[in-house]
């Protein structure tokens, strides 16, 4: 087996991310299908025959499968195809026009997550290419709907659905992980094994209504108001789960000295009360690890009155929930009524599950193997994330998730930050860089 010629490889990444990009798949309305049938394309042109689903007007999902002997169950590479809407007149390079400046491909989907779509559809031709031969079929799968779906979601959840059998797996490796995080001076890969549940709810107050020229006591605007203040101001609960704890455990040891022993003060509530404090909670890294140790309840909406003069009897606030492993919807409201009080009324909106993986398997040290390979200066570290991805539905197989999409980074790029943000952007080299690695995870896991 000669090996893949990898400046070519990286070329022709950049190619279909490129297509990806210029096919508008902005969700609302999502327009899948236009990703779709690219993929689809591709995909006939290697001679690989695709599976695709509309499962709804223009809302495509593409699959695709190499057989390999039986020996062990199927690996799923799986991604979304939508995007978040852009604002033109902030980005430097038109958001849907593809371009390459400055070493980097610019658009939207460029980071979440066209530009892992084409990483894997590369590795997934490569294996074929190569005649790499499989003990365990290998899966590809380009979803729909991944930004807004939720229980009428049209992609993943739909095929989890509607042809579970298509995508049962051993393991399914996606979005949200596997890329360099510069952590107090320290080189850190990243492998996600948990993410945070959802819980978003109306938090609904009553009160009297009247005419606002004579004010009462029982103004529902002002128990709302004073019951978000303690939600933003107390918040919830310190809980310690086992990703979390791992992420500490190993970034505590690759850190060593003072920062290290402030991470590993972090795995009791009475270390991270002393951490929490002073200059720590002014640092950008504190978002992180305080949500990683906490169920969070973020007002993010406001909703009362119909005239000035009118004292309404009804005020509403959205607040985005996120959820530990361990918790659920009854679990995490029972926290949000300990610190906001009596009186209140709660309605549901959205929840999903938060998910756990182990980090104990034979993948995981392989994935960890393989990065340490081509960066041998690095540590490899678990993590949680601490929003959501599709992963909660393919859960509902039994089929676990890691958040493995590599890429390496430049010094300096904050790549967390371009996620839905203006100038998103993905590194050519760090795009060729990460499909080696990835092609050399599952060719090995598989064959």
């Amino acid at each position: 087996m000669t090996e893949p010629n990898w400046p070519a490889i990286t070329d022709e990444i950049v190619r279909h991310l490129q297509e990806l990009i210029r096919r508008e798949t902005v969700n609302p309305p999502g327009n899948e299908m236009l990703a779709v049938d690219y993929i689809a394309g591709v995909l006939r042109s290697e001679g690989i025959e695709p599976v695709v689903f509309e499962s709804a007007p223009k809302r495509g999902n593409v699959m695709a499968r190499l057989k390999g002997a039986g020996e062990a169950p199927p690996l799923l590479l799986y991604g979304h195809t939508d995007v978040v809407p852009a604002e033109p007149q902030h980005w430097t390079h038109p958001p849907f026009a593809g371009e390459v400046a400055d070493g980097y491909v610019w658009g939207r989907g460029a980071v979440d997550m066209k530009g892992t779509v084409a990483q894997q559809l590369m590795v997934f031709l490569l294996l074929k290419r190569q005649g790499v031969a499989l003990k365990r079929d290998v899966i590809l799968a380009a979803t729909a709907d991944e930004e807004i779906g939720g229980e009428d979601s049209c992609g993943l959840l739909w095929l989890v659905r509607h042809h579970p059998d298509l995508i049962r797996a051993e393991f399914g490796l996606t979005e949200s992980g596997g890329y360099n995080w510069d952590f107090h001076g320290k080189r850190l890969y990243t492998i996600q094994v948990a993410e945070k549940g959802t819980c978003w709810i109306k938090l609904r107050a009553k009160g009297r209504p009247g005419h606002a020229s004579r004010p009462h006591d029982d103004n529902a605007v002002v128990h709302l108001a004073r019951a978000v203040e303690r939600l933003a101001s107390r918040g919830l609960p310190y809980h310690l789960c086992d990703a979390a704890a791992a992420f500490l455990d190993a970034a505590g040891a690759a850190l060593g000295g003072p920062a290290g022993e402030a991470l590993r003060k972090l795995k009791s509530p009475e270390g991270a009360a002393e951490v929490f404090t002073g200059d720590f909670r002014q640092r950008e890294l504190y978002r992180f690890l305080f949500a990683m140790l906490h169920n969070t309840a973020t007002p993010t909406g406001l909703s009362a009155g119909l005239k000035t003069n009118v004292i309404p009897s009804v005020a509403e606030a959205t607040i985005d929930g996120r959820t530990l492993p361990g918790f659920d919807p009854e679990s995490f409201l029972a926290e949000v009524r300990a610190v906001v009080g009596d009186g209140f009324e709660y309605e549901v909106i959205n929840a999903s599950p938060p998910l756990q993986t182990r980090h104990d398997t034979p993948l995981f040290a392989l994935m960890s193997e393989i990065l340490k390979r081509y960066d041998p200066e690095t540590h490899v570290v678990p993590n949680m994330m601490v929003g959501a991805t599709d992963a909660k539905y393919l859960a509902r197989l039994g089929v676990p998730s890691y958040g493995f999409a590599p890429i390496q980074l430049p010094s300096g790029l904050d790549f967390d930050s371009l996620f839905h943000a203006h100038d998103e952007r993905a590194p050519i080299a760090g795009l060729g860089w990460g499909a080696r690695v990835l092609y050399d995870v599952v060719r090995e896991y598989c064959s």
